[in-house]
Formats: C-alpha cells, sequence, structure tokens
C-alpha cells in the first residue's frame, strides 16, 4: 500500500498482507514504513514459535484474546506471560519465543519502531 504524506490511510481486513514469516505464527502486515511496522499476529492454541529476534527494531505487542508467553534470555530461561489486555514490550535484538499456552486462539497486534530488516530467525537462544 502506498501511503501519500498529508493523507489518513485505513487498512481493512482484507487488505492486510501476510508479514514477515516465524514457525507456528500468522502475521498479517497493516502498515510499513521506514521506521515503523504494525499488523496482528494470530497463533492457534498450544503453538510455540521458533526462536527469533527483531534486528534493530523495538516491538510493543497488545494482547487482544487468548494467551501469550515469551521466553528469553540466556538459554531460553526468563519469562512473561500476557493475556487480554496486557501490553508486551520486546527491545531491540532480544532472542525470543513465542506461545499460547490458552486453549483458544490467540489474536496479538504488533506495533514496531526501527530500521533494516525486521526478522531474524534463529536456531536457538543465546547461551548462558
Amino acid at each position: 500500500m502506498d501511503l501519500q504524506p498529508d493523507q489518513v490511510t485505513v487498512v481493512t481486513p482484507r487488505e492486510r498482507r501476510p508479514g514477515p514469516r516465524t514457525p507456528g505464527m500468522d502475521r498479517q502486515q497493516a502498515f510499513a514504513t521506514d521506521g515503523t511496522w504494525s499488523g496482528t499476529v494470530r497463533t492457534v492454541a498450544g503453538m510455540v514459535s521458533g526462536w527469533h529476534h527483531h534486528g534493530e527494531w523495538e516491538s510493543v505487542i497488545y494482547v487482544l484474546s487468548g494467551a501469550l508467553k515469551m521466553e528469553f534470555g540466556p538459554d531460553g530461561a526468563k519469562t512473561v506471560q500476557a493475556g487480554p489486555g496486557d501490553f508486551v514490550y520486546v527491545p531491540k535484538g532480544a532472542v525470543h519465543r513465542e506461545s499460547n499456552p490458552s486453549a483458544e486462539v490467540a489474536d496479538l497486534i504488533v506495533v514496531r519502531a526501527g530500521a533494516g530488516e525486521s526478522i531474524f530467525n534463529v536456531d536457538g537462544p543465546e547461551r548462558g
């Protein structure tokens, strides 16, 4: 979608495009500019994504439904969990994987700010 400098723009669900791929996650892009990315992520119950990081992008995630569990840190030993109404902040370069430990589909809204490639799929977390 071409954004115009002085034009407010709406993207409907049917107009979203597939976002960057990480195994286990269905990302749908709403907007992408030189410095921001926004869209949705949907994961099925019990899903565990591949390990990845977002390079020079920091991310804010809002949980609409289901649950989000995120593992990160050396050996993936640190964990946070979030549910509907919660926000999660992911700093630049943080290697992590996401899962949906709930019994329902998880729907998330994601907004990123940064530059360069936004998805780096990796074999695992950094070693401690």
